[in-house]
């Protein structure tokens, strides 16, 4: 899965997250007005003229700051020009060459990249005249473009194309992913999760909450198998988010969740469940996605025989909603049971796309005594049979005999029936309800 790659460099609010977006025709990075609003490097595959490459937008670069944040931004910059084939340095038309525009110059001209100065924000005649000043930063290919309206991207990108290596048609279509979130409240160690994933420093890490702003995505290839990993914003009550910066990744948080299949739900093994843990959890039923319950920083407990014991328990009696999801105890930072994630990503990526045939539901149907259930005499339904309708989640039609909505105790009955019988574990089940009994198939 190795695959050219092209990384959008530059200071802040010039436009490097529209380019970015532009070119992956999708809304991935969040725009605003808000300088510095990209912190981390985001990837995305792109295609043009026949060939998919990934594209990384990175945080704006800002030289002589020595605060924690813009030097690891700088990292993070410095770390995709070395991983890329064509750097696509993006200026601003409008406000002329920088000091910082030809600091930024000076630092590309010492790694020798195939180098595009991209004049963003030219619209007019006049500005795409007014562009050729930055030939003053000492690089051949100058291009003006409007990333907002699209303007010369594609001619740009014709260019991009004759730097990658072999000239190679589009490669072969990569494996089904399986779509990844990680999530959780600020500074719970999503970020060192993902790294560790990856076995590089991909997202920022700081003491710092509320570091990582964006949704990233980073693809990972592990035993033949697409993984995309999404390591979200942390998630805090809209009313304590003051910025537009935190306001907007409480919302690309939630949008993650809704493109997902398994959402990684990390909790703070030090803090305990807290109420922010239980809102975000559930974000997630919400979704209807599959959830795994990751207790993180479990190397800093002093534990005893029933230490593991107590806190599920905690834990489940705090969520009973996600008693179906799986939990496991790690460290990010060490990396005890990281691996193990991945079995059971993979066994509630597939318990997510199961299916059961009707025959074999409705033979189970008539082994299970709904009786049993403690649902009020008046409110007591017969339930003819069950069809599967529908997956990721898996969703099921249950008709019976009274036009009487499905009492919650029988539901959370059927539902732990339909678990014992086939499993499902980690993902979400949907009832629907349908009057009558004509038999479907």
């Amino acid at each position: 899965m190795k695959l050219p790659t092209v990384a959008i460099i530059g200071r802040p609010n010039v436009g490097k997250s529209t380019l970015f977006n532009r070119i992956c025709e999708k809304q991935k990075a969040l725009v605003s007005n808000e300088p510095g609003l990209t912190r981390d490097r985001i990837s995305e595959l792109a295609e043009w003229g026949g060939r998919r490459f990934e594209v990384i937008d990175t945080g704006g670069i800002v030289f002589g700051d020595s605060e924690l944040i813009p030097r690891l931004i700088y990292e993070q910059s410095r770390a995709a020009i070395d991983k890329a084939c064509a750097v696509l340095f993006v200026v601003d038309c409008r406000s002329g060459v920088t000091s910082s525009d030809l600091e930024l110059a000076k630092f590309l001209n010492e790694r020798s990249k195939s180098v595009f100065v991209v004049v963003n924000k030219c619209d007019t005649d006049k500005s795409w005249i007014a562009a050729q000043e930055f030939y003053e930063l000492g690089f051949d290919k100058v291009y003006p473009v409007s990333a907002a309206h699209g303007l010369n991207v594609g001619d740009l990108l014709d260019e991009v194309l004759k730097t990658f290596p072999n000239g190679k048609p589009l490669e072969p279509a990569l494996p089904q992913e399986t779509k990844v979130a990680i999530i959780g409240k600020p500074n719970v160690g999503k970020s060192t999760l993902l790294n560790k994933f990856l076995g590089e420093e991909r997202a920022i890490v700081s003491p710092f909450p509320g570091t990582t702003r964006d949704a990233i995505d980073s693809l990972l290839l592990r035993n033949d198998k697409v993984y995309r990993l999404i390591d979200t914003a942390g998630i805090r009550k809209k009313s304590r988010t003051l910025l537009v910066a935190e306001k907007l990744s409480v919302i690309m948080a939630r949008k993650s969740l809704e493109r997902c299949d398994v959402a990684l739900l990390l909790i703070d093994a030090v803090q305990g469940l807290t109420a922010l843990d239980a809102t975000i959890a559930g974000y997630t039923h919400e979704a209807g996605v599959s959830v795994i319950l990751v207790v993180n920083k479990w190397d800093q407990i002093e534990k005893d025989t029933f230490t593991t014991l107590k806190y599920e328990d905690e834990i489940r009696s705090r969520i009973k909603y996600l008693d179906y999801a799986p939990l496991i105890f790690i460290s990010a930072v060490s990396g005890q049971r990281v691996a193990k994630l991945f079995s059971l990503i993979d066994a509630t990526a597939a318990a997510r796309q199961a299916r059961v045939t009707t025959a074999e539901l409705n033979a189970f149907l008539q082994k299970v005594a709904l009786h049993k259930a403690s649902v009020p005499f008046n409110q007591k339904v017969k339930v003819h049979y069950m069809t599967q309708v529908g997956i990721a989640p898996p969703t099921f039609a249950v008709f019976t005999n009274r036009k009487i909505k499905l009492h919650f105790l029988l539901e959370r009955y059927l539902v732990n029936k339909i678990r014992e019988r086939f499993g499902f574990r980690g993902t979400p089940i949907i009832l629907k309800q349908k009057i009558g009994n004509r038999r479907i198939s």
